[in-house]
């Protein structure tokens, strides 16, 4: 456990004190108005060998499968309902890229919305995929790549793992309708990049390089997030090309102290440091042993047996250490000192906690 603490910290401390490279645009921001555009769909997967939907819990899948073959041109007759384990009802979602033509392909995802107890080996059949505009984009079909793996016993006892009622189609659904886009700029006349983070720093450093790169007043910002940019007359997209392939050198993060309290994970910034503080961690341990006592009447005696309980209780305190954190602590010394007194993730938390509450961590404690 310690050997892994410690790769893990060697490997912590690598990313945190490397130093800052530059980044291209591209990876810093996006264009505004180039985006993706959510798609859904509603459709069946057959050929399941038995561990489809529970068609006597889920009557949605009878009447879809009756809708369908009925389209198909076979007829049901009415009060018959098909008691099938080999279909189940899904749930399809999938993402129209910006730009996307018809004739494109698109991966798709494939969830069970019913009680099938795995999709694996079971065909999607052919499903329209609306947007938000109801407006069908995408047709989805093929076979579906399950990751998950699940079995049961008679006896109602089951073991999985992962999730076995989803999946995907790679390249599952063909595009059959274009999102009309609108060329960057079109409007305005100028281009508008949105940081994925706001940060003032490096909207500052943005306008910079794309003004040393396209002549001076070519970018302004506008706020934290959004940089206005005035492109050349002529080629746009060549323009676009060459502006999202300079490099910027990103501002620093700020100082923050990420705890997921669920599992214990700390994750601290390399600008993360410490006021002078001490810091007392120790181990507390209390055993409490149950034990009874039997008393007995002696022989030919009127008496009876009598059980007592008896408890006894016992509390030590083992491993106590203070360590000391000197002003400007780095993150490499306070890494090296939490682990010098031996503290558990859970420990840690706690140490990271009171250091906050007496004013000596210099950093955000956020906690998830």
């Amino acid at each position: 456990m310690k050997r892994l603490l410690s790769i893990a910290t060697a490997a912590l401390l690598a990313c945190a004190l490397a130093p800052a490279q530059a980044e291209r645009i591209k990876d810093l921001a996006q264009v505004a108005g180039v985006r993706g555009n959510p798609l859904v769909g509603y459709g069946l997967v057959v050929g399941l060998d038995g561990s489809g939907d529970r068609t006597s819990q889920t009557p949605f899948t009878v009447q879809s499968l009756k809708s369908l073959l009925a389209q198909l041109g076979v007829t049901i007759p009415p009060g018959v309902n098909p008691q099938l384990k080999n279909v189940a009802a899904v749930a399809i979602n999938a993402e129209l890229p910006a730009f996307a033509k018809p004739g494109q392909s698109i991966d798709v995802t494939v969830s069970s919305i019913g009680n099938a107890g795995s999709l694996r080996g079971g065909t999607l059949l052919m499903t329209p995929l609306k947007g938000v505009d109801g407006q069908v984009y995408a047709i989805a079909q093929g076979n579906l790549i399950v990751g998950g793996f699940g079995a049961s016993g008679r006896d109602g006892s089951r073991i999985s793992v992962n999730a076995p009622n989803g999946g995907s189609i790679p390249n599952g659904a063909i595009v059959e309708r274009a999102v009309a886009a609108i060329p960057p700029g079109a409007q305005t006349g100028n281009v508008t990049l949105n940081l994925h983070e706001a940060d003032f720093t490096t909207a500052a450093r943005i306008v910079a390089a794309i003004d040393r790169a396209f002549g001076p007043g070519r970018a302004r910002a506008l706020d934290g997030v959004t940089i206005e940019v005035a492109p050349p007359a002529g080629d746009r997209i060549g323009f676009l090309a060459a502006l999202e392939s300079l490099e910027v050198d990103p501002g620093a993060a700020a100082a923050k102290v990420i705890v997921n309290a669920r599992t214990g994970t700390v994750v601290m910034g390399g600008q993360v440091t410490v006021l002078p503080a001490a810091v007392a961690h120790g181990s507390l341990t209390v055993t409490i042993a149950e034990s009874a006592q039997i008393s007995q009447p002696e022989a030919f005696g009127r008496g009876s047996t009598v059980v007592a309980p008896q408890s006894e209780i016992s509390a030590s305190a083992d491993g106590s250490h203070m360590v000391m954190f000197r002003g400007g602590t780095s993150l490499e010394d306070i890494v090296r000192a939490v682990n010098a007194v031996g503290a558990a993730p859970g420990d840690i938390v706690a140490i990271l906690e009171a250091l906050k509450q007496a004013g000596a961590l210099r950093a955000e404690l956020q906690v998830i």
